[in-house]
Parts: C-alpha cells; sequence; structure tokens
C-alpha cells in the first residue's frame, strides 16, 4: 500500500515572455542598421547568439526538475530531483500529519522550493500547483514541511486507509484552514 505523487512547475508562460524578449533583442542585434557583422560575431565567440538562447536553457531546466512524494507504511519518502537525494521521515519523527489549505504567495512567497515569510525558517515548503492544499508534517524536532498535492482527495483517502491498518496516531484526516 503506497501513495506516490510526482509534480513539476508549470511556466509555459515564462517561454512566452522570453520568446518576445529575444525576437525584440535579436531584432536590435541583428537587423539594425549598424547591427553585428558575421566577422564581429565572430570575434565574440558568437556571445550575443548565446545569451539570447541561456534564458530558455536555464528555464528549460527549472521546468524538468520534479518533486516525488511517496507515503508508505515505513513514512514519508521525497526526492526533489536534481536538487536533493532522496530524504525519508519515519512515522516515529512525524508528530502531526494533515492536509491543509495554503496560501502560496502570502505565506511563502511563491511557487517552488521556499521558507515561510518573516524569517520562519523552521517551515519550509515544496509548493508546484495551484491548487492551495497541501500536506503539512509537523516533525518532533519542531520543524514543519509542506508539499502542494494535486491530488488531495485521493491523498486524502490513503491517510484515512493508512491510519486504520497500521494505527498511525500522527495521522490526522480533517483538511484545515491555516
Amino acid at each position: 500500500m503506497e501513495f506516490e505523487e510526482k509534480q513539476q512547475l508549470k511556466l509555459w508562460w515564462l517561454y512566452i515572455l522570453l520568446a518576445i524578449e529575444s525576437i525584440v533583442i535579436g531584432s536590435i542585434v541583428f537587423l539594425d542598421k549598424g547591427g553585428i557583422t558575421l566577422e564581429t560575431l565572430k570575434e565574440s565567440y558568437f556571445a550575443p547568439i548565446w545569451a539570447l538562447l541561456l534564458p530558455f536553457v536555464i528555464i528549460y531546466f527549472v521546468t524538468k526538475n520534479s518533486l516525488t512524494l511517496i507515503i508508505n507504511p515505513a513514512g514519508v519518502i521525497y526526492h526533489y530531483w536534481p536538487f536533493s537525494k532522496k530524504r525519508m521521515i519515519t512515522w516515529t519523527d512525524i508528530d502531526k500529519i494533515y492536509l491543509r489549505r495554503y496560501d502560496a504567495l502570502g505565506e511563502y512567497g511563491g511557487w517552488g522550493v521556499k521558507h515561510r515569510l518573516w524569517f520562519k525558517f523552521n517551515d519550509k515548503a515544496y509548493i508546484f500547483n495551484d491548487e492551495n492544499i497541501g500536506l503539512q508534517l509537523e516533525l518532533s524536532n519542531r520543524k514543519k514541511i509542506l508539499f502542494s498535492t494535486a491530488k488531495a482527495n485521493e491523498l486524502n483517502l490513503f491517510l484515512i486507509n493508512l491510519k486504520r491498518t497500521n494505527n498511525i496516531g500522527a495521522i490526522e484526516t480533517d483538511v484545515r484552514e491555516r
């Protein structure tokens, strides 16, 4: 019995903004009357072309990273590829685990891997969608971790089933407001 969810950032709109910027800058650099010639481009090792392509490459790698969340009778396993190794939190290390509503922008300042605003460094969030419902873990060392989820109903049913079958007291099955 296992719950698994894989999430990625969806930043398609960023490609559109970069394309518009690249068209404007490229037309100024290459099509202007005093634009760059092929000889000047070779002398600069094609730096203007690399400068136009580099933001696309960076955004590509940012959108291809993924968060994998696995919950099973042994505990909670998460892996944020390629930035961290696979980590496991056992049920003995978890004081409470529950689903809750959150405000990504108001509480954490946006999407991605974030710490809570106002210097609360013991509260970390992995937010990868706009569903505004996430799995909150409160650990025995006073740290908190929030994982966004796109499968809130499925996760809630899984947690109810896991609590009944394995008698895990840390699982709370109500969806909370902050």
